[in-house]
């Protein structure tokens, strides 16, 4: 590899890095190609970037980043999982996968220039997903409407029944 595809590779990482809502740093030593492949698919699938990179190049994209703060732990055979919108699902995608493939070892991301450890990124990935969360928001919104209709259309029916409940009255004495 030339220094001109070195300078574009590190140029397009720092590009993604800046942009990017989360990212995790995984040790895929040990899984064989079609256990990564499947993994890749499974990413894929939400939207989220999987990457192999020299670990000197990822250093470089790193600078003036949020990914900045973990560059010290570049070190062996890391592949990155990049994801822009939703940062969860990640997480999600990689404990999941991590539970079936004991020889992938997430080893620490970046969020919001905050560092989380394979605790925090366990943790992250019990968490509802985007849609779940806007589903659970969409209901609660509906609920309140919904509620107060009820209540409004209460009260002329209870004074309705309590009319009918007069002029029962009154008929029987």
């Amino acid at each position: 590899m030339d220094l001109e595809q070195k300078k574009s590779i590190v140029a397009d990482l720092h590009e993604r890095f800046a942009k990017s809502k989360v990212l995790i740093v995984t040790d895929y030593k040990g899984l064989d190609v079609t256990t990564i492949n499947a993994l890749r698919r499974k990413l894929r699938e939400a939207d989220i970037e999987f990457k192999v990179v020299k670990n000197s190049l990822m250093v470089r994209a790193a600078e003036n980043t949020d990914v900045d703060l973990i560059k010290d732990s570049f070190k062996g055979p890391n592949a990155i999982a990049i994801s822009y919108d939703d940062p969860v699902a990640p997480a999600k995608v990689l404990t999941d996968f991590a539970k079936e493939n004991d020889k992938l070892e997430i080893k620490l991301g970046v969020m919001d220039g905050k560092v989380m450890d394979p605790g925090a990124i366990k943790a992250l990935s019990s968490l509802p997903s985007k849609e779940a969360l806007i589903g659970q928001l969409l209901s609660v919104i509906n609920g309140v409407p919904t509620g107060l209709v009820r209540t409004l259309n209460a009260i002329p029916t209870g004074f309705v029944n309590v009319l009918q409940a007069l002029k029962d009255q009154k008929e029987a004495a």
